[in-house]
């Protein structure tokens, strides 16, 4: 989600509290289970040591594994790997206008508090984010070096989310910047805390009917907010979005090249072999086209091209 969006679903007349399985609309075949989670982005950058600089001062990511032109990072204390950084010498920078594919890609952090350190962390660095309170989370946002967009946020306790009949409500206010702070208290900030992982991803589409098809439809996501201008998001067991899709790249937008900072891939994780053989079903039956991935799981892509990989979590 965007900071300078407004009002996905208006203010709440009649809104009701969100009470699992009181929201949303599930695909019409099969659905991704409740535990389905995300892992990690694969970007592609134009200078590596450049990139790492960036994520390991501003964002607090450490180097997991490292090999030539490649680079894995997490988050201190945990070995899960969030972000891989592939270098492409020239990749032209991200964030043109009229580019399908990554919007942003979201690291949930383990509360408010850590939320707080992070933001009085940046601001202390210089670093200029834009913000925006979602009702269901509170989010600050930031570019890497190549323009690739970076989300970060901690969820509010789901029993403070609201619906709007079958629509969760969402919308993009201004954040409480002073409580976030109090919420930090006087613990420094040490990077990114053991915990964070990949909230959910964020992409430029062509059409939302056809992401809808794809993403919902084929991959199993319910549907969860679509009252936004030009966005939907969805999700699984209930969350307020592992994905959103937008199409604010205009008309007539191209994907990404292949000489472009890019995402490269992004991966869903499910919590079985038999939930991800259900999926490569569901995808078949639909005309997508799915292949067996050299590290397990399966690898599609969108209809923009953008790849997405599913797999088994390594931690069930």
């Amino acid at each position: 989600m965007g900071a300078t969006t407004r009002d996905i679903v208006g203010a709440a007349t009649g809104a009701q509290l969100a009470m699992p399985g009181s929201y949303g609309v599930p695909p019409r075949g099969r659905r991704l289970p409740d535990s389905t989670a995300l892992g990690p982005v694969r970007l592609q950058i134009a200078e590596l040591e450049r990139s790492l600089a960036f994520y390991e001062s501003v964002l607090g990511l450490r180097v997991l594994e490292r090999d030539g032109a490649r680079a894995a990072l997490g988050a201190q204390g945990d070995d899960r790997v969030l972000v891989e950084l592939n270098e492409r010498p020239g990749a032209r920078a991200a964030g043109r206008r009229g580019r399908l594919g990554l919007y942003h890609y979201a690291l949930l952090l383990p509360g408010r508090a850590a939320l707080g350190r992070l933001v009085r962390h940046m601001a202390e660095a210089g670093v200029r984010a834009g913000a925006g309170d979602h009702l269901v989370s509170e989010a600050f946002y930031i570019n890497d070096p190549d323009g690739l967009g970076i989300e970060v946020y901690a969820d509010r306790p789901r029993e403070t989310w609201r619906r709007n009949g079958r629509e969760l409500m969402m919308s993009t206010d201004p954040v409480d910047v002073q409580g976030l702070l109090q919420a930090a208290g006087d613990t420094p900030w040490t990077g990114m805390p053991a915990g964070t992982i990949i909230g959910h991803v964020h992409l430029h589409v062509g059409d939302l009917e056809q992401a809808a098809a794809f993403f919902s439809e084929a991959i199993g996501f319910d549907r969860i907010t679509w009252s936004y201008p030009g966005a939907l998001f969805m999700g699984a067991g209930g969350y307020h979005h592992h994905l959103g899709t937008n199409t604010w790249a205009g008309a007539g937008a191209r994907p990404s090249g292949e000489g472009d900072a890019r995402l490269l891939e992004w991966t869903i994780e499910l919590p079985d072999g038999a939930s991800v053989q259900e999926v490569a079903r569901s995808l078949a039956d639909a005309r997508y086209p799915a292949e067996a991935a050299s590290e397990g799981g399966i690898t599609t892509r969108d209809p923009w091209g953008t790849a997405l990989r599913l797999r088994v979590r390594a931690d069930v």
